[in-house]
C-alpha cells in the first residue's frame, strides 16, 4: 500500500509539473494574491511550491504538497532576519510560515517563546495597514447615517488609499524605471500595464478625478481590501484567541471564496460602465471620464489577470441582450456590430489623455519642448506594445 501511494503521488507530482498554469486564469489571480517578500517571488523553487499548492487546491485535492526544502526556508529566514535586525529566535518563527504544512507542528514552540517578536513593518504589514484603513473608510462612505460631507470625503479617501496601496505594490515588485527616457518608460509600462495592481491604480485614479460620486464603485475596493486583510490575519494571527473567537470564520470564508469576490468585482466594474453611459443624460455628465473608463474596461477584458472574469460577465450579458435585440430592436444590430469590432480587435489604448504615457517625440529641428508633442496611440498586438503616430492628411 505504501509503494502504491508513493507511485500515485509521483504521478501526481508529474501531472502538477506538466500542468499549463499560464493559460489558467485562476493561477494568475492566485499568484497575485500570494503575499511574499519581493526577493522570494522571483525564485523558481518558491514559484514551483506555490504552483503545487495551487494544483492541490483547484485540480487535485488528494495531491500532497511537500514542505519547501530546509535550505530555502533557512535562506529566506536569514534574509528576513538580516533585513529587520531581529534576534535569532525570529528564525524559528519565520521558518514555519514558509514551510507550508509544518506550521501547526512548530506553532507550539514558537508560541512558548517568552519574548515574542514584535510585528515587523515589512511589505505585507504595510499593505495590511493600508487596506484595513481603506476597508474602514469605505464602510463609512456607504453607511447611510453618515453626514453627506463626511461620506463624500471618506469616498475619495477610499480610492486614494487603494491607489497608494497599488502604487506601493508596483514599486515593491517592479521598482521604478531605470531611466526617464522614452525607451525605458516604454519597457517599464510594458511590464506593469497588464498587472492587477496597475489596473486597480488606474481604476482608483479614474474615480478620484471624477465629479460623480458613485458609491457602487466602492464594491471592487471593498473586495480587494477584504482579501488582503483576511489573508494577513489568517497567516499572522492564527494563534490569537481574539482572532479564533471573532474573525476566524469570516477570514476562512473570504479565503475560500476569492473567486466569488473576483466575479462580484468584475460585474460591478461592468455595471459601472453602463451607469456612466446613463449619467451622460444628466447634468453631471462627463464624456472624458466615461471614455477613459471604457478604455479601462477594455484593458480589463484583454489583460490575462482579469480577462477570465470579465469575459464571463460579458458573455452572460450577451446571452440575455442579444435575443431581445434580435427580436424587438433589429435596427441596433449595425451599431452593435461596429462596437463589437472595436471591442474585440487588438487592444487599442487611446492614451493621449494621460500625459504620463503620452510620450513626446523629438522632431529633427525641434527647439521648443511643447512643439515636440504629437498625438499617438498605444496598440497591443500579438504580445507586443507599439506606439503609432496620428497624422492628418
Amino acid at each position: 500500500m505504501g509503494e502504491e501511494r508513493e507511485d500515485s503521488q509521483r504521478l501526481k507530482r508529474a501531472a502538477a509539473a506538466a500542468y499549463d498554469y499560464e493559460n489558467d486564469p485562476r493561477w494568475a489571480d492566485y499568484w497575485s494574491n500570494v503575499l511574499i517578500p519581493p526577493h522570494m517571488s522571483s525564485r523558481p523553487d518558491v514559484v514551483d511550491h506555490y504552483k503545487r499548492k495551487f494544483y492541490q487546491r483547484y485540480i487535485d485535492p488528494e495531491f500532497v504538497v511537500e514542505a519547501m526544502s530546509s535550505s530555502s526556508s533557512t535562506q529566506s529566514s536569514r534574509s528576513s532576519a538580516t533585513s529587520s535586525a531581529v534576534p535569532p529566535p525570529t528564525n524559528d518563527r519565520s521558518q514555519p510560515r514558509n514551510s507550508g504544512s509544518t506550521t501547526r507542528t512548530s506553532g507550539t514552540s514558537a508560541s512558548a517563546d517568552p519574548n515574542p517578536t514584535p510585528l515587523r513593518w515589512d511589505r505585507q504589514t504595510i499593505q495590511f495597514s493600508v487596506n484595513a484603513w481603506v476597508f474602514i473608510v469605505a464602510v463609512l462612505a456607504i453607511f447611510p447615517l453618515i453626514p453627506k460631507n463626511l461620506s463624500q470625503r471618506a469616498y475619495r479617501l477610499s480610492f486614494m488609499g487603494t491607489a497608494c496601496s497599488s502604487l506601493y505594490s508596483l514599486y515593491s515588485l517592479y521598482g521604478k524605471p531605470r531611466a526617464w527616457n522614452l525607451q525605458s518608460l516604454q519597457a517599464y509600462f510594458q511590464s506593469i500595464i497588464a498587472t492587477k495592481d496597475f489596473i486597480s491604480f488606474t481604476y482608483c485614479i479614474t474615480f478620484v478625478t471624477s465629479n460623480i460620486c458613485l458609491k457602487f464603485a466602492l464594491i471592487p475596493i471593498l473586495c480587494r481590501a477584504v482579501e488582503h486583510v483576511a489573508k494577513f490575519l489568517r497567516h499572522n494571527f492564527a494563534r490569537s484567541s481574539l482572532y479564533r473567537k471573532y474573525m476566524e470564520d469570516p477570514c476562512v470564508w473570504v479565503e475560500s471564496n476569492t473567486t466569488t469576490l473576483s466575479i462580484l468585482s468584475s460585474q460591478a466594474e461592468i455595471g459601472l460602465g453602463f451607469i456612466l453611459i446613463i449619467s451622460l443624460l444628466s447634468w453631471q455628465r462627463n464624456f472624458l471620464h466615461t471614455f477613459m473608463y471604457w478604455q479601462l474596461l477594455k484593458l480589463m477584458y484583454h489583460a490575462p489577470v482579469t480577462s477570465g472574469y470579465h469575459r464571463s460577465g460579458w458573455a452572460n450579458i450577451a446571452s440575455v441582450v442579444s435575443p431581445l435585440i434580435y427580436r424587438y430592436a433589429p435596427f441596433l444590430n449595425t451599431p452593435l456590430s461596429m462596437a463589437q469590432r472595436w471591442w474585440f480587435r487588438s487592444l487599442l489604448q487611446s492614451l493621449y489623455l494621460l500625459p504620463l504615457i503620452l510620450f513626446p517625440i523629438q522632431g529633427p529641428n525641434a527647439t521648443d519642448p511643447l512643439s515636440t508633442l504629437k498625438p499617438c496611440v498605444i496598440i497591443y498586438d500579438k504580445g507586443a506594445w507599439t506606439r503609432v503616430l496620428i497624422t492628418r492628411n
